[in-house]
């Protein structure tokens, strides 16, 4: 089958780009055909057998957005002049999705979404205007496809005609291989942080990821340690400045990087504070590094981290990061526990479903 995919990807950084990625990678080795049509990037290429169709107009996040939907829809209606496109699939409702959906529905191809989390959790929440447009998207798509239980419970409360029957749990997956326990001492050397614990973020430098509250913990904190944060984003000067006024010790921003598989092992525990996260896909990379993990009591990460592997804090009280990353630091037994128990609890992610109907593995 030929299948088109329909959003953020390799080059670009994100969770929604490495799910595509994944799904793609599984349905060529499947023997199927995909196209990827994305945003604008000067480094696009094809990857791993997939076709990867950039758009036009400028590279900048917040910017690209606005005529992506109009750029997306141009570029599929120009890939099915010369593919017989069975399936298309957006993945974030909006504006992928509604691209998606617009073709799919004008041709009458069968056409999938997949929901991501900030989709539901900001832009439906919080942007009024939104609100129609995203449930239009999933009245009109044919199937969708939520990345943990905590978002398709919130799909469902859109009270969309028949929305409950059409919405299937997808999960994020790993790659084990890539993300693995091998040590690596590359990272630590590069920034010299071979004499203390590391405590890792990896994310957006966005509010909802909360790393201002980290850092709050870090000079409240009775443990030692470096905070490594590895992320790029909106926040960026903002933060950095945050530490430089407050003489906040031992904090590193290493800017966005494309080598996070060998940054992980070098820490001693992963760490994401977001105020709402639909899964968070970096817990289970951490995890397939063996590592232990702090998260959120939010969303889909209750739903990823148990007792055996991490701990959990309310991202809402500064107190309540800082007593555990203390716990974690100042208890090597227990460190190594839930280390001990990660890379198990990572396996329960490794599979990647296909989801479709029409595809049978």
């Amino acid at each position: 089958m030929k299948i088109a995919m329909v959003g953020q990807f390799p080059p670009h950084f994100g969770g929604v780009g490495v799910h595509i990625h994944t799904l793609s990678k599984k349905l060529v080795e499947e023997g199927h055909e995909v196209y990827v049509i994305t945003y604008p990037h000067k480094e696009i290429k094809d990857i791993d057998g997939i076709h990867v169709i950039g758009t036009k107009g400028l590279n900048i996040p917040g910017v690209r957005g606005l005529m992506f939907k109009k750029n997306a829809k141009k570029a599929l209606e120009n890939l099915l002049e010369t593919e017989d496109i069975d399936i298309i699939h957006g993945h974030y409702l909006f504006p992928a999705g509604a691209a998606a959906v617009e073709v799919g529905k004008k041709h009458g191809i069968k056409t999938y979404v997949t929901a991501h989390g900030s989709d539901m959790f900001e832009l439906y929440k919080n942007q009024q205007l939104m609100r129609s447009t995203i449930k239009n998207v999933l009245k009109d798509a044919d199937g969708v496809f939520a990345v943990s239980n905590a978002l398709r419970h919130e799909i469902i409360a859109t009270g969309v005609v028949g929305i409950a029957d059409k919405t299937k749990l997808s999960w994020n997956s790993v790659d084990i291989d890539k993300f693995s326990m091998k040590s690596n001492d590359s990272f630590k050397k590069e920034f010299g942080l071979e004499d203390k614990p590391i405590v890792l973020f990896v994310g957006n430098l966005i509010k909802r990821k909360n790393v201002d509250s980290l850092l709050e913990a870090k000079k409240i904190a009775n443990s030692d340690y470096y905070l490594v944060i590895v992320g790029d984003g909106p926040l960026f000067k903002k933060l950095n400045k945050k530490v430089d006024e407050e003489n906040i010790h031992d904090v590193i921003f290493t800017g966005s990087r494309d080598d996070v598989e060998n940054i992980i092992p070098s820490c001693d525990v992963l760490i994401l504070p977001s105020f709402s996260e639909s899964f968070g896909l970096v817990l289970i990379e951490a995890l397939a590094c063996g590592k232990p993990v702090i998260g959120s009591n939010v969303g889909g990460i209750t739903e990823i981290i148990t007792d055996d592997v991490g701990l959990f804090v309310n991202p809402n009280k500064v107190s309540s990061i800082a007593r555990a990353v203390d716990e974690m630091i100042n208890d090597d037994e227990l460190r190594l526990v839930l280390s001990m128990n990660a890379r198990t609890r990572a396996l329960d992610f490794s599979k990647v479903d296909i989801p479709y109907e029409e595809v049978k593995q």
